[in-house]
Order: structure tokens, then sequence, then C-alpha cells
């Protein structure tokens, strides 16, 4: 199994301090004055049994909260939907109390395609490799941006 991470590079809105290999730091975070940070995190080849049970995302969900110290708003809201069996799968969706949590769970690729946007700044690298080992993905990417 393949463990390392791919780094997308990114580039932050300000020219003072971009991004460096997809990833913003606090310093980075605090210099821009951002509003938020969004990260993008793409898995692949993830444990089907897994990414197909409503039980398993909305743990998942909980737990990567935990990992990022986000607080949840509300419950979680994981719905099974798709007419394309190319597209279809579970949905997600988690407000916290900085913003939102959600994703989409593609049963056919065994793929999960998650986004974290958040105005307090969380580390996006410790979420990237919670996420892998939760869904036992093979590989992942992301894509920090800071949000002005």
């Amino acid at each position: 199994m393949n463990t390392e991470l791919s780094f997308v590079s990114s580039q932050s809105l300000t020219n003072e301090q971009p991004t460096k290999d997809g990833y913003v730091t606090k310093e980075e975070y605090e210099l821009s004055k951002a509003w938020g940070l969004a990260t993008a995190i793409d898995l692949h080849d993830c444990d089907p049994d897994l990414l197909k049970n409503a039980e398993a995302i909305k743990e998942y969900t909980r737990k990567v909260c935990e990992v990022i110290d986000m607080k949840p708003w509300g419950p979680c809201h994981v719905q099974h939907f798709g007419v394309n069996p190319d597209v279809a799968g579970y949905s997600m969706m988690q407000l916290v109390e900085t913003s939102l949590v959600s994703g989409h769970f593609a049963n056919k690729t065994n793929r999960i395609f998650l986004d974290i946007f958040s105005c307090k700044y969380y580390d996006a690298i410790k979420a990237v490799e919670f996420s892998k080992e939760f869904f036992k993905a093979k590989d992942a990417s992301f894509r920090c941006m800071i949000r002005l």
C-alpha cells in the first residue's frame, strides 16, 4: 500500500505569502488576514465497505472534527442518491461552528471527495492523513486555499 501523500501546488491570493506544496501554514493564514481556509481532499482506492456505510461516514465526520478541533453544529446529514451509477453514492454534510465539512463518496470508483471550510485555522495535513487512514485509501491528494 502506497502511504505517500501527493501535494498539489496551490497559490494564495496574496503575493506576499504563496502556499508551499498545497499546504497553508498558520503563519501564512494569519499574515494574509484570511476569512477562512478551504481544503479539498481526494481519496482513491478506498475501502468500499466504509464508503458505502452511512454509519461509518458519520463516525468519520465526528472524528475528523475532533482531529482538526472543530465543533459540530447539529447532526451530520448523510444521504445516498444518484440515478447514474457512475456517480451514485453517499453525500455528507456537517455544519461546524466555523463553517462546514462535506463530501461525496463514489460507489463505482471507490473514491471520496471531501471539502473542509472554516474561518478558524486548522491543520489540513492532519485532516488529510486522518481521512486517508480512516477510509484505508491507497493514495490521497489535496489542495488548500486561503479565502480572503
